[in-house]
């Protein structure tokens, strides 16, 4: 069974950082991508940050570029989020994605693994 399983969510401060984890199990996904996703109240689910697991290539949404590292560690089957510089703007759920594909893709519709996601809310 695939499981894709979230940590590190929580309430912060704009300016603060957070780093979200994801851990992986089930399969190896050593020749996917994986993404992070976010999904706002009333708003539809966006795509943050992914990465090429076996290349390292990354891509960002313009709206975290220079702000957010998406990283991975194949000893731990792990991928991370680096948060820094947080605004409110950034609250949202934060979902782990994988799919089979080789390419990274923002589209919700390429994913074929996702986790139950972790709340991060940025709030003065």
């Amino acid at each position: 069974q695939v499981q894709l399983v979230e940590s590190g969510g929580g309430v912060v401060q704009p300016g603060d950082s957070l780093r979200l984890s994801c851990a992986t199990s089930g399969r190896s996904f050593g020749r996917s991508v994986m993404a992070w996703f976010r999904q706002a109240p009333g708003k539809e689910r966006e795509f943050v940050a992914g990465v090429y697991w076996s290349a390292g290539s990354t891509s960002y949404a313009d709206s975290v570029k220079g702000r957010f590292t998406i990283g991975r560690d194949s000893g731990k089957n792990t991928i991370y989020l680096q948060m820094n510089s947080l605004n409110p703007e950034d609250t949202a759920v934060y979902y782990c994605a994988a799919s089979t594909s080789t390419t990274i893709t923002t589209s919700t519709m390429s994913y074929n693994y996702w986790g139950q996601g972790t709340q991060v809310t940025v709030s003065s």
